[in-house]
């Protein structure tokens, strides 16, 4: 096999990823028809327009969630989340269109479920294959990116790292270049330093580079200009990794406004389809959560007004997502007038300002319970940072670094801080700037399957009670 084939070849590969998707797809769904559809003679003509469809929705969907954006460097968890973000919706999609046009009683509900959960499992194991195969291809040197790094400084030595940590990627570092002459002729990760900044020109014209990545500090601007016009005589991929590793970043990502490129260094993740997913996931499992918790719900309004006087819910002022004000919704725990004085104080153990039934309530996080309505209402989310009192809000945001971040998502009924046991009070700075941290890696690692899996570790956490009062 000719060692540069593939990578001649990249746009051709991505367009047969393109058609492939579509037609796989529809063969998942006919055969899906073929075994589980009744009378499946008397209803080919409108299960293929429905199978066509689909595909064709397929093709415009699956590009949205950058499906086939390049893949190399992408972690299997990354690439898993774009196919779960693909599926979830073209299933949306797909019942969307039966809801509106009320043709659902016309097509197999065992078929639908079917032909989606098939559908993403075979699209999984081929994407699997795919990725195992090309991976073994770079790892003997099939498919590989030679890689020159312009600069030798510590950002330099941190591209150099993580690439070496990622043979499957396909890249190789061939070497360093950097100005500084006394750097000549080290290694440094095992990677030699070949000469200065300039000398990486003579090797463009051996052809023995494929990318020139230059990674020099944000001050040497002029050198930067001085080695982007040299490089420009040379059809070679240059790539400029910009000295923002010092900076505290959420979830950073590069877009082009009005011809101009940004680096937007505190994105929220959920930006077009995630900010669908996220919200299609709190519409359905709040509501499915509410109408079966709704006889316990009853039960303990019952008993917050037999165990002292006064109104069902306790609402207190709380913020939401950029800055936005909103009122939580919670059981009353406390008798009326218990804040009168001290105002908004942290719960803490043996604090004897909660009712006999109260207590019991926080225990259990039951009183927490009625926050479902604030989800289906699109003030709180099934999952994000806990919202704290206005006036903690404030005093956290004068005092740790990076506090108002957690705003760039919507507050949460359970979080992950939670279910990692950092539930309570945070009496020091210390102890909050800990639970930010916490909040901050949740928003810049956000996937819909990690919110699937606090909402699992959620119960198991509640019932250990660790600093639950």
């Amino acid at each position: 096999m000719n060692r540069s084939l593939l990578r001649d070849n990249a746009q051709f590969f991505e367009w047969a990823m393109r058609l492939l998707d579509p037609l796989l797809v529809a063969l998942v769904a006919a055969i899906a028809f073929r075994i589980y559809v009744d009378d499946w003679q008397q209803l080919v003509e409108r299960y293929t327009l429905a199978i066509i469809g689909i595909s064709l929705v397929c093709a415009a969907i699956f590009p949205f969630v950058g499906l086939y954006a390049p893949q190399r460097g992408v972690t299997l968890f990354e690439e898993v989340q774009r196919l779960v973000n693909a599926w979830l919706l073209l299933a949306t999609a797909w019942f969307t269109f039966l809801f509106l046009s009320k043709s659902g009683t016309e097509f197999s509900r065992v078929w639908s479920i079917y032909w989606i959960v098939a559908g993403f499992l075979v699209h999984l194991v081929v994407r699997g294959g795919i990725r195992v195969t090309l991976r073994t291809l770079r790892r003997r040197g099939y498919n590989v990116r030679r890689v020159a790094i312009l600069g030798a400084g510590e950002l330099g030595r941190e591209i150099a790292r993580r690439i070496l940590r990622t043979p499957w990627s396909g890249l190789e570092v061939r070497g360093f270049y950097d100005d500084n002459p006394q750097l000549h002729g080290h290694t440094i990760e095992g990677v030699p330093i070949l000469g200065a900044a300039d000398h990486v020109l003579r090797e463009l014209d051996s052809g023995s580079i494929d990318q020139v990545w230059i990674a020099l500090p944000l001050r040497a601007e002029a050198r930067i200009r001085e080695l982007l016009k040299d490089l420009s005589r040379f059809s070679v991929q240059v790539r400029f990794v910009p000295d923002i590793f010092n900076f505290t970043l959420l979830h950073h990502s590069m877009t082009e406004i009005a011809g101009l490129p940004v680096i937007n260094l505190t994105e929220s993740p959920l930006e077009g389809a995630n900010l669908l997913l996220k919200k299609i996931e709190d519409f359905v499992l709040s509501l499915s959560i509410l109408l079966v918790a709704s006889p316990l719900m009853l039960l303990i309004a019952i008993g917050v007004k037999l165990s002292s006087p006064g109104p069902v819910f306790y609402r207190q002022e709380r913020v939401t997502w950029n800055g936005g004000r909103f009122r939580i919704l919670k059981f009353r725990t406390m008798p009326i007038d218990v804040e009168a004085q001290s105002g908004p104080i942290w719960s803490a153990r043996n604090e004897g300002r909660a009712t006999r039934f109260g207590t019991f309530l926080r225990r259990l996080s039951l009183d927490e319970l009625p926050q479902l309505f604030n989800v289906l209402n699109g003030t709180m989310s099934l999952v994000g940072p806990r919202p704290h009192a206005i006036a903690h809000d404030d005093q956290f945001n004068k005092v740790v670094h990076n506090y108002a971040f957690r705003r760039r998502v919507k507050p949460g009924l359970t979080e992950w801080a939670q279910v990692q046991g950092r539930r309570g009070p945070t009496p020091t700075v210390a102890s909050i700037e800990r639970r930010i941290e916490y909040d901050l890696w949740y928003i810049d690692n956000w996937s819909l399957s990690l919110d699937l899996a606090i909402l699992l570790q959620t119960p198991i956490e509640v019932l250990r009670g660790r600093n639950a009062y």
